[in-house]
């Protein structure tokens, strides 16, 4: 399902800790952005709608979680950003960031650990 980027940001804090009731949210969103309640209220009806967030009452509020999982919705960011960028392959991917100097050597390791347990598998 499509999260926009502000609507992610109030995925983040319920991932963090739920149940939250939305002035739960709004205290935590509002200490570290400048939107208003009301901004914050729509992006959870939004996701409410949408599905990602369900809402449960307790007594006269209702606390809302996650239904889609971070997990799940970085997977779907991942793939979508390698299909636009670099035609589903990961290989581009990673040699735009070496040729940019952005890999450090523990990235560097990292990925030569990884390659390893891949080949591993395969044989």
């Amino acid at each position: 399902m499509p999260v926009s980027d502000a609507e992610s940001v109030v995925m983040e804090v319920l991932w963090n800790r739920s149940p939250l009731g939305s002035d739960e949210v709004v205290a935590v969103l509002s200490a570290r952005s400048d939107w208003a309640e009301p901004t914050i209220k729509t992006l959870l009806n939004r996701l409410l709608k949408k599905g990602a967030v369900r809402a449960d009452r307790d007594g006269r509020r209702y606390l809302y979680s996650p239904q889609l999982t971070r997990e799940a919705w970085v997977a779907s960011q991942s793939q979508g950003v390698l299909d636009r960028l670099f035609g589903g392959r990961v290989a581009p991917l990673v040699a735009h960031f070496s040729e940019r100097g952005k890999l450090s050597q523990a990235d560097i390791d990292e990925l030569r650990r990884l390659i390893e347990d891949l080949d591993d598998g395969r044989r």
